[in-house]
């Protein structure tokens, strides 16, 4: 008499079909333009691929040169108020349905922002001299 296998690995036939095709794409994606590149010529260097295409003027200090801070703070200001718009625009399209709990809290996350805001000018976070 046969016994009955513990797990019946026929259940994980989709599961390894699947990666299997998700291995093959993601390898033709990674492959495929290696590949185009040696039979088309664009590996071959020369002057005019190599030059400066995106500010037109070539660099001029090393590109791990540390950048001021202020960078970073406009950065994050503007992820920050990116977000409130984000949130905003779903907030005012569903205000019929979440009713006076929803505006308020609305509100209440309005008005952290603003004083969140008055802070960063405040400490001069805004001021670029």
């Amino acid at each position: 008499m046969r016994e009955k296998p513990l797990v019946d690995l026929s259940q994980y036939l989709p599961i390894l079909l699947f990666l299997g095709v998700a291995l093959a794409i993601s390898g033709a994606f990674v492959v495929l333009p290696m590949i185009v590149n040696r039979l088309t010529g664009t590996a071959k260097p020369n002057p005019d691929k190599l030059a400066e295409y995106e500010c037109g003027f070539p660099a001029f200090e090393d590109s791990r040169a540390q950048f001021d801070v202020r960078f970073y703070l406009v950065a994050i200001l503007f992820i920050v108020f990116d977000l409130e718009a984000a949130f905003l625009y779903p907030w005012a399209v569903s205000l019929g349905g979440i009713g006076l709990t929803g505006w308020a809290s609305m509100m209440l996350f309005l008005v952290e922002l603003g004083i969140g805001f008055a802070y960063a000018w405040k400490k001069g976070a805004l001021d670029w001299e």
